[in-house]
């Protein structure tokens, strides 16, 4: 199974993504790789590093499209760089499965709907990162950040497409669907999040809904579903509050002789703590609803990273996702 990875264009691009990419090699035998970027940069680092070139295929594309770019713009024009030429493969080639790519989140999602195209009768495409909970458990957000404007509509198709995730590599029978809204009760909410709820409670999926983001990580849903401006702000709001929580328990340990013996005492308690709520394994953020398997690294992956994203494409197209998928938006719309 062949998935493309996009070398270039994370903060720690090439050296952390290639020992991520020797690490999925390592640990899946049926993998191999397709990688676009600096070809001469990436042969001598993987040599250097010792992986296995017998399933590596080099392309080469010189350029990178950054942060600082009209997305459109640096689709359209930028192709030779590692992100569009990765695109171009992934949409022309049948033996690639899936790409992963920690750019320009823009870019991205423009490219994918762009050179991809989306799935027959979906309405928008949209991100879906995994996040944990506290019970150790984990939940899909849909949509976190690709579209910012969204109808009803959209937010109906982003419930069926979170469940069918959820179901197809979780192994989740019945997703238990909410929508995040500024209270639980029926009638919170925007208008946006009133005519959605109306509509989601029609569908034919486990909705039990709406929620705040208080309890998220509670345990207590599989799908959030929301417009991709609140689920940035919510993602964004989350990462920050971990680091943030992170940073002042170091302080407070660090603070007295007492308090660093305390932290000697409970540095395995913490350590557990973190694992659970860490998101090194959980992999990148699948861009749901195009034709073909694409998935959005955060742009300071590092190796563990890109390894547990190389592992979360080829486990999607193992599961056939984007079939699966394709089937209940069809069905949906007969």
């Amino acid at each position: 199974m062949k998935i493309l990875l996009d070398v270039y264009g994370g903060d720690h691009s090439p050296d952390e993504f290639l020992l991520g990419a020797k690490a999925a090699l390592e640990d899946n035998k049926a993998v191999s790789l397709v990688l676009t970027g600096n070809e001469t940069e990436i042969s001598t680092k993987l040599n250097e590093i010792g992986a296995d070139l017998s399933r590596i295929e080099i392309v080469h594309a010189p350029d990178v499209v950054t942060n600082e770019e009209s997305p459109t713009d640096a689709i359209r024009t930028k192709k030779d760089s590692s992100m569009v030429r990765g695109l171009e493969l992934l949409n022309t080639r049948d033996d690639i499965c899936g790409m992963i790519t920690a750019g320009s989140t823009g870019a991205a999602l423009t490219g994918a709907t762009l050179k991809l195209g989306r799935l027959p009768n979906v309405r928008r495409a949209a991100l879906a990162p995994i996040l944990p909970t506290v019970k150790g458990g984990r939940f899909c957000l849909i949509d976190g950040g690709a579209n910012a404007e969204s109808t009803p509509e959209f937010l109906a198709q982003f419930a069926i497409m979170g469940t069918s995730y959820m179901q197809a590599i979780y192994g989740i029978e019945n997703p238990r669907v909410a929508l995040i809204s500024n209270g639980t009760e029926d009638k919170k909410g925007n208008t946006l999040v009133q005519e959605s709820f109306k509509l989601l409670k029609q569908m034919p999926i486990n909705f039990v809904g709406n929620m705040e983001a208080t309890t998220a990580l509670y345990g207590d849903y599989d799908v959030l579903v929301c417009d991709g401006f609140v689920g940035n702000v919510f993602l964004k709001a989350l990462e920050g509050s971990r680091k943030s929580l992170l940073e002042l328990m170091k302080t407070a340990f660090m603070s007295t002789p007492r308090a660093k013996l305390g932290a000697l005492l409970v540095k395995p308690a913490l350590k557990k703590m973190q694992k659970t709520l860490g998101m090194d394994e959980l992999g990148a953020a699948a861009f749901l609803g195009c034709k073909k398997l694409i998935a959005k690294a955060h742009g300071n992956s590092k190796q563990k990273q890109i390894r547990a994203a190389i592992l979360q494409v080829e486990q999607m197209a193992q599961a056939n996702l984007v079939e699966k998928m394709a089937e209940r938006i069809a069905d949906l719309t007969k």
